[in-house]
């Protein structure tokens, strides 16, 4: 309902106060989920007091009751406890505070909260927080880790010990916060928010010793997954709690069974490094031996071979060969210049045989003319003409007495 005022004519405090409760008293009964986080019952007082808050979000409300309402509830109900309210608002005018006065209060059972709890697994793996292909692989060595634990846990000693005692250089970067209750929620989203942000941090450890489940519904809260989902840091839990998995083992990039684990499978051990280094040198220092025995073995089978024993037998059964194929060719050389001079020396006969030098020497003569043309017939000849004549041994000149003669 709207109310008009200005700044000239503005209402009293008194008047909308009252006006709060009156719209308050409008509203009918609800039935009102949350988690107690404060129970004042003082004795012999006919009236009990406690806060109801939202664990997921910062928000509580003032609760009265009537003590017999309860009583009916005593045993089972404490701070810490998840209960159902049936309660109707109303407003307190003098204070301006709301709160609601309960006429049925019932306990969330184990069984609802686990209904719920898988409800919500099922919504969160539909939307593929749980992926496997989402994991992150955890780094090998990591230099800094983040811890997200209770303050002077045992989760915390157990991290720390059994970390440094497998490698002593690693650091930590603590943060300790409340892992149970209502403020465990705000202040581990917070804390892993913080060591996501730092860029040295390489791993997120978020450790707490076991539990009930009502101790750890806080690590199966829809805002602490989704948070350790957005993380771009690897992140770990090690809840400790084998028989009932939170949601964070199933959004985490590793699930450690305990905070000792955790440790174990975040950091290397020192001893078994070195061994593997050893043994990896040995299995170096084995390869290169067998390697150069291998090469000395060739070695010496290759030096073993005759002609690597003798490297001149091989030139010397080469020369044998060579000269015999020498005087082979020298003897076919020989055979074939002795034909060759055969074949020149009956030639050479012939042509001497055939040579006009030959015919001169039987007797004959040859004439040439003054020009060197050489007579053939005697028409060729004139009268009183001086011819030369050649013979054997010289030549001397002739003169023609007639033509024809």
């Amino acid at each position: 309902m709207a109310v008009n005022t200005s700044a000239e004519s503005p209402l009293p405090v008194g008047e909308v106060s009252r006006l709060i409760g009156s719209w308050i008293d409008r509203l009918g009964a609800v039935w009102v989920e949350g988690q107690i986080t404060q129970l004042s019952r003082r004795p012999g007082a006919g009236v009990v007091f406690l806060t109801l808050r939202d664990p997921s979000y910062d928000i509580s409300v003032a609760v009265t009751c009537y003590r017999q309402v309860f009583d009916a509830v005593a045993d089972v109900v404490s701070e810490g406890a998840r209960v159902i309210v049936h309660a109707k608002p109303e407003w307190y005018a003098p204070r301006g505070q709301l709160s609601l006065r309960a006429v049925e209060i019932r306990p969330v059972g184990v069984g609802e909260l686990l209904a719920r709890l898988e409800r919500l697994k099922k919504s969160l793996a539909a939307e593929g927080l749980f992926a496997p292909e989402r994991k992150k692989p955890l780094p090998f060595l990591p230099q800094l880790i983040g811890l997200v634990c209770g303050r002077a846990s045992a989760a915390e000693r157990d991290v720390l010990e059994n970390a440094r005692h497998r490698w002593p250089a690693v650091r930590f970067e603590v943060r300790n916060v409340p892992v149970q209750g209502v403020h465990a929620v705000p202040q581990v989203v917070q804390a892993v928010k913080e060591l996501d942000a730092l860029d040295e941090v390489d791993v997120i450890i978020v450790a707490r010793g076991g539990g009930s489940v009502e101790d750890l519904l806080p690590f199966s809260d829809e805002q602490l997954v989704r948070a350790v989902a957005a993380c771009r840091t690897p992140v770990v839990s090690a809840i400790g709690h084998e028989p009932d998995n939170p949601l964070l083992d199933h959004v985490a990039d590793l699930r450690a069974s305990t905070p000792t684990d955790a440790a174990k499978r975040v950091v290397p051990d020192v001893g078994e490094e070195l061994q593997r280094v050893q043994a990896l040198r040995d299995r170096a220092r084995r390869c290169a031996q067998a390697l150069v025995e291998r090469e000395e073995r060739g070695l010496a089978h290759a030096l073993a071979r005759p002609c690597m024993e003798d490297p001149h037998r091989m030139v010397d059964e080469r020369a044998e060969q060579i000269a015999a194929l020498a005087d082979r060719s020298r003897r076919t050389l020989r055979h074939l210049l002795d034909r060759a001079d055969s074949e020149l020396a009956h030639t050479h006969a012939r042509v001497v045989a055939l040579s006009p030098a030959a015919t001169l020497r039987r007797g004959y003569a040859v004439l040439q003319r003054a020009d060197g043309h050489v007579v053939r017939s005697p028409e060729d000849v004139a009268a009183g003409e001086t011819l030369r004549a050649r013979v054997a041994e010289g030549e001397f000149t002739v003169r023609a007495d007639n033509q024809g003669s």
